[in-house]
């Protein structure tokens, strides 16, 4: 259903064309020399989205790092957070008046889950930063800290927060239209918003702290064809960046809702519990972040994730190696290529990773 005031907008018709980059150090050395340069180049971007009559609402635009541990760390001390062995952290969209059901659906999901919240920080912002459309749609922006309470290793307790952000997205979506969680890792941190992008760390202070060092950023400039820019539409999403149009996406959606109760995990059995996987009144980019985090969150390293959702162009190819393409065959037994011209950019935090699509459509410099 769409109300009539929308006219002849149709969410489902969302696509994006944007710009986007990814910078890494071979050796995984995080500096804030890779943010600094990340943000530069997301600047030079600025041609490949739009603007708003008032100068500065822009499309959206944002940086996806590998997890700035010390950085943030520090962050936490400086908020009155005690920080004990793994935490999670990421930022969240919501209204002033939801910050009780907020805080009541962190505290639950979490206690359900074995994890704790260990404390909520206000982010350093800039309003001066935002343009008069951007300002009005502004959500809080807040960021939480979470910890777990036992000895669950890294991929054990990533697990565990993906499934108590779903257990909140699920409680807080028709309570707080404006409710959105970025990102919620330990892997990774996002800063995103309808920001120009030589003001995005205007807005965002923490980005000018020489303190917050990764060693991989992934950044985007989003070019909203025939959208609506939204705080929450802005790129990158929790572990990609997309630029493209992804043209099987109303078949791509519905599959993963009828095939969703098939999906299971023998490192995650509770996989169900985040049911339905895939958003889908976002964008085609959001969906597609969406199905990866699930591969991801269910064992697959992000190379085989990726290409399982966007396989090349195999059955013809002979060029390939058996072996390659007899995985291709079995995975295509299990779910359908996400098709059309796309350019990606991922990343788990541990890795960087970059993708065309299956027909080598939308290409990319390197």
């Amino acid at each position: 259903m769409y109300h009539s005031a929308q006219g002849l907008y149709r969410p489902e018709f969302e696509r994006d064309n944007c710009g986007f980059g990814l910078i890494a150090h071979m050796d995984g050395e995080p500096s804030h020399w890779i943010v600094e340069t990340a943000i530069s180049a997301l600047a030079r971007l600025t041609h490949r989205g739009a603007v708003a009559a008032d100068g500065k609402t822009g499309d959206g635009c944002g940086i996806l790092m590998a997890m700035p541990e010390q950085f943030m760390r520090e962050a936490a001390s400086q908020a009155g957070i005690e920080l004990d062995g793994l935490f999670a952290t990421g930022l969240v969209f919501s209204l002033p008046e939801s910050k009780a059901s907020l805080e009541a659906a962190f505290n639950t999901a979490c206690a359900d889950r074995g994890l704790t919240v260990a404390g909520w920080r206000e982010v350093p912002l800039n309003t001066d930063a935002l343009g008069e459309q951007a300002l009005a749609s502004l959500p809080v922006i807040s960021q939480v800290y979470l910890q777990a309470n036992s000895e669950d290793n890294l991929d054990t307790f990533e697990r565990q927060v993906f499934l108590a952000r779903r257990a909140i997205e699920k409680q807080l979506a028709e309570v707080d239209p404006t409710f959105y969680i970025p990102s919620l890792s330990a892997r990774v941190m996002l800063y995103k918003g309808l920001v120009m992008p030589e003001y995005l760390p205007r807005f965002y202070q923490d980005l000018n702290n020489p303190n917050l060092a990764s060693s991989i950023c992934l950044f985007h400039q989003r070019f909203s064809t025939n959208t609506l820019p939204q705080w929450r539409l802005a790129q990158p999403f929790r572990f990609l960046a997309h630029n493209g149009e992804i043209n099987t996406i109303r078949g791509n959606r519905n599959w993963s809702l009828a095939r969703g109760s098939k999906l299971n995990s023998r490192v995650m059995p509770n996989l169900s519990e985040a049911h339905p996987f895939v958003d889908s009144n976002g964008s085609d980019s959001m969906s597609l972040d969406n199905m990866l985090e699930v591969y991801l969150m269910g064992g697959m390293d992000i190379f085989k994730a990726a290409q399982t959702l966007v396989p090349p162009a195999w059955q013809n190819a002979d060029f390939i190696d058996p072996d390659l393409k007899a995985f291709y065959r079995f995975q295509a037994i299990n779910t359908e290529p996400w098709d059309g011209p796309a350019g990606l950019v991922m990343s788990d935090g541990r890795y960087a990773c970059c993708a065309l699509d299956r027909n080598g459509l939308r290409p990319a410099r390197y």
